[in-house]
């Protein structure tokens, strides 16, 4: 008896422990499997592959749904990723997320533009939103044909966590006229200001690419509230638009995807080759920090 009850407590325990290690090395696993092919991509194709992947995630074995955006924790990563590229190596930032905060996705956006090298947005199925402001700092946007990018107008946060676009307070404020209260009046003017302010932030983006008139046409486009938010831009749109879209996606990242079925709890799935640091040198000429600053005040979200 005293030997089944051993057994029994032995068995037990053993389940325990295997139930709490496995999600951990199921994770390993998978992250070493990442960084491989992440490794022979890089080899192949000569470039610098950074990843920034949102999912529906798991967590453990409670099956808890946890959604994922592009956060701060993103663009201080990223960065880091991008400052230890070498100035003459190309970037290849493979992008799938619904977008995030403002603050998170135009410190991404600017890092990357400034990146001297040349600079490879790879989108296998969506970068809707902040993922599309993100793209817009690339040389060129490698899509699926079935693809998606998303429209960039603000969404201000209203209580109890309410998300309402922008373009509608306006709309809304507009048709109210004399009769609008005093809160809707004020929503108006930060609404007025948000869209403005992202897009100055898109010109800035695409001023490299475009003459200044086309770049402001497509900053009304993304911003003025013609679509609702989650409304996805086909390729096809993208190309009428004036973005520097190409129809290709390498097979290596495909199967790159297929390794985030469910990425780790606590992050997202930002993998890349760790670089040394370069030797930081003095530059020529300094941007004035209040030109960039006026994005991230309101915190709203894209």
């Amino acid at each position: 008896m005293d030997e089944i009850s051993w057994l029994i407590g032995f068995l037990f325990w053993f389940l325990l422990i295997a139930l709490v290690f496995t999600p951990s090395l199921q994770h390993r696993a998978l992250k070493a499997a990442r960084l491989r092919l992440i490794s022979e991509i890089e080899r192949k194709y000569g470039i610098r592959v950074i990843t920034l992947i949102h999912r529906q995630e798991r967590v453990s074995f409670f099956g808890i749904p946890v959604y994922r955006y592009i956060d701060i924790e993103d663009s201080e990563e990223i960065i880091r990723a991008i400052k230890t590229t070498p100035p003459d190596k190309t970037i290849a930032l493979i992008l799938h997320t619904p977008g995030g905060l403002v603050l998170a996705a135009a410190q991404i956006a600017m890092a990357l533009k400034r990146h001297p090298g040349r600079k490879i947005v790879v989108i296998p199925h969506y970068a809707m939103s902040g993922g599309t402001l993100i793209a817009l700092a690339a040389d060129e946007i490698w899509m699926d044909p079935d693809a998606v990018l998303g429209p960039l107008d603000p969404q201000l946060t209203l209580g109890q966590g309410l998300a309402v676009p922008a373009p509608s307070v306006i709309k809304v404020a507009k048709m109210k006229g004399k009769d609008a209260s005093d809160q809707l009046l004020v929503m108006a003017d930060i609404a007025e200001k948000a869209i403005n302010e992202v897009r100055e932030l898109i010109i800035r983006l695409l001023s490299d690419k475009l003459p200044r008139e086309r770049a402001e046409e497509i900053a009304r486009a993304l911003t003025e509230g013609k679509w609702t938010h989650d409304y996805p831009l086909t390729v096809e749109e993208a190309k009428k638009l004036g973005l520097p879209i190409r129809e290709y996606i390498p097979p290596e990242v495909y199967e790159l995807m297929k390794l985030y079925p469910q990425a780790q709890p606590s992050r997202p799935g930002i993998e890349y080759i760790p670089y040394p640091m370069p030797t930081p040198q003095v530059p020529r000429r300094v941007e004035r920090r209040g030109e960039t600053s006026s994005v991230t005040v309101l915190g709203w979200v894209l």
